[in-house]
């Protein structure tokens, strides 16, 4: 009674047997390459551009000061104005300077005097001595007071044209054309005694310089570059440089380098350059903290990738995927130098025309097959208007 319910058993693992340890055909289902897009690493010159920190010069700095003593009488200019040079600026009393010429010209007038007297006594004591009317003692001591006669006028000559000076200096002008600040001074106030009292400061701002320094390290590796032949010299067009503000705004007027400093600080290793500016508005001042960009050299075929192509790697190595002959992601791990705009310049590691793997990264893996497109830049979307939202 039993057996019949074995067989059915039996039947059933028979049918299941032939399907144990078969492989399919077709084995396991192959995933689809990857979509990725690419552009090729490119080959071109790149200026190598330098930012240094720095701060703003006048081109002429002037301190007008007090050159004679006196009590101050008047100040004749607008503080924070453009003066011109000789554009009166001070006057201070000058009667006691005209006092004091009026006495050199008495001086002066009685050594006139004192010569034309000796002078006769000599040319007298001259003509008496052919007949030996006076000893030769005599007319020696006639000659020399003569001499010292004409050398006291002298002497009262010099002595009026310095107090002649000091009566135009009690005019102060202006020196330099440029901007003058505060006056230090006020009216009534004795200036000049015993030291020249500062009165004002005149500043020449246009054209306007820009002092900034540069490591002696860095000078050294441009100059070596430079000298083999790596790193060429930029264009005049090249070597503007960009002032950008401290509210990080750019000036609109580029600027040239005067000079580099000749000598090294020794208690920075710092080199000294200056830059000028055109500043017809007067927006650079004086003391304003600001940084210069601009083109120290050019780098001549140089490869270079986008830097969104890039993966840094623990201890800041770059790496790339690439896309090899047979359309398989390849990693390759780069060297990088600067950055210029939003590309790396690559050192090593990728070749012109090698193609980079700009989006897909995530889904291609090294070693398996990529289905690969140029990649184009995406234009961002336009903001609907107002017919478009009614």
């Amino acid at each position: 009674m039993q057996n019949y319910v074995l067989i059915p058993l039996s039947l059933s693992w028979l049918f299941l047997l032939p399907g144990c340890g078969k492989k399919g055909p077709e084995g396991p289902p192959q995933m689809p390459p990857a979509a990725v897009t690419f552009v090729p690493a490119a080959s071109e010159n790149v200026s190598i551009v330098r930012e240094y920190p720095g701060r703003i010069d006048a081109v002429r700095v002037s301190e007008i000061r007090a050159r004679v003593p006196g009590i101050l009488l008047e100040k004749t200019f607008q503080e924070g104005a453009d003066v011109k040079t000789g554009d009166v600026l001070f006057k201070i009393d000058p009667l006691p300077l005209e006092a004091a010429k009026a006495s050199a010209e008495a001086t002066l007038a009685r050594a006139e005097a004192t010569v034309k007297q000796t002078e006769a006594t000599a040319v007298r004591f001259r003509e008496l001595a052919a007949s030996r009317s006076v000893s030769q003692q005599d007319i020696d001591n006639a000659e020399a007071s003569l001499q010292v006669a004409q050398a006291d006028v002298l002497a009262a000559k010099a002595a009026l044209k310095t107090a002649d000076l000091n009566l135009g200096y009690s005019t102060v002008t202006a020196p330099i054309n440029g901007r003058i600040g505060r006056a230090e001074v006020t009216e009534g106030q004795l200036v000049g005694q015993g030291t020249a009292t500062r009165l004002a400061l005149i500043q020449q701002m246009d054209p306007i310089y820009f002092d900034f320094t540069q490591s002696t390290a860095e000078l050294i590796s441009l100059k070596r570059a430079m000298a083999s032949g790596t790193l060429g010299e930029a264009s005049p067009e090249q070597s503007a440089v960009t002032l950008i503000l401290d509210d990080g705004s750019e000036y609109d007027k580029k600027g040239k380098i005067l000079f580099s400093e000749v000598t090294v600080d020794e208690t920075t290793g710092m080199v000294t350059l200056r830059a000028e500016f055109p500043n017809p508005d007067r927006l650079l001042l004086p003391g304003m903290f600001a940084r210069a960009n601009f083109v120290q050299g050019v780098k001549p075929n140089a490869v270079t990738v986008p830097q969104r192509a890039v993966t840094r790697m623990q201890g800041g190595k770059g790496s790339v995927l690439i896309v090899d002959e047979k359309d398989h992601a390849q990693l390759r791990m780069i060297d990088t130098a600067e950055a210029i705009g939003d590309k790396w310049v690559v050192t090593n590691g990728l070749k012109p025309g090698e193609r980079v793997i700009m989006e897909g990264h995530l889904k291609a893996r090294p070693d398996t097959p990529v289905k690969p497109e140029p990649f184009t830049e995406k234009k961002p979307a336009a903001a609907p208007s107002d017919a478009d939202k009614s």
